[in-house]
């Protein structure tokens, strides 16, 4: 039976990431062939050099005020924006319980995931814990449980956080990226040929896939929304 692998680098601290996962399964939802698509998440990390857990006294509307230096008000106006996109899709963010944090670590849970058939219930877990219920996605004993809750063992995840294991898995990931030239998330590559980068609409995900699936010369043009390593 014939299959549509699509490959999305993205990662769990990117309010993009979980609004494309929102668009792409909307896409395949509505495509014909959707039952024979094969979607593996491929980790990315937005600030690898962030320590398990920033200091939770700044908030986040805060911590984009300094960075891009704007007035405080601008910067909650942004994620008051942004806040209204997720919703249209269904999603429900939180920044203001946000914690942010490394991430290479949730990466390697979900290259366990991958191997245990459960990826994607852990990664909507972990992007669910992060944008709307405000857990420390850095910290172990979360991925633990957020892990055991979407499906794996804990003590098997327990496991992997006490050693490195798939820390090569997760390095490959970030080197193909670097390789293709990815600077932000989400991206998605369809059938190993064709690229979409960007929070695309569902419209632009399901011709995206109708015409890798067909394997025409030319995925759709364009870019959406992503976040990159200087941010959303």
């Amino acid at each position: 039976m014939k299959r549509l692998s699509v490959e999305v680098w993205s990662d769990i601290a990117c309010p993009w990431c979980y609004i494309g996962k929102r668009r792409l399964e909307a896409a395949i939802a509505r495509f014909p062939h959707g039952s024979a698509v094969d979607v593996v998440w491929r980790a990315f990390e937005l600030d690898p050099s962030a320590p398990r857990v920033r200091d939770r006294s700044v908030s986040y509307a805060d911590r984009l005020a300094k960075k891009y230096g704007m007035p405080a008000a601008q910067a909650k106006l942004a994620l008051e924006r942004m806040t209204a996109t997720a919703a249209g899709d269904g999603l429900e963010f939180h920044f203001e319980r946000v914690q942010s944090g490394n991430t290479f670590d949730a990466h390697r849970v979900l290259h366990l995931a991958l191997e245990r058939g459960v990826q994607n219930a852990v990664k909507e877990r972990f992007l669910r814990a992060y944008m709307t219920e405000g857990e420390p996605i850095g910290e172990p004993e979360t991925l633990m449980r957020l892990a055991s809750e979407a499906g794996l063992g804990a003590a098997e995840v327990r496991v992997v956080l006490t050693s490195d294991a798939y820390g090569a898995e997760v390095r490959a990931d970030e080197e193909k990226a670097r390789a293709a030239g990815i600077t932000g998330v989400p991206f998605f590559v369809l059938g190993g040929r064709y690229a979409v980068s960007g929070a695309q609409s569902a419209d632009v995900l399901l011709e995206a896939l109708a015409q890798a699936w067909a394997a025409k010369a030319e995925a759709p043009a364009g870019e959406g929304a992503v976040c990159g390593p200087d941010g959303c």
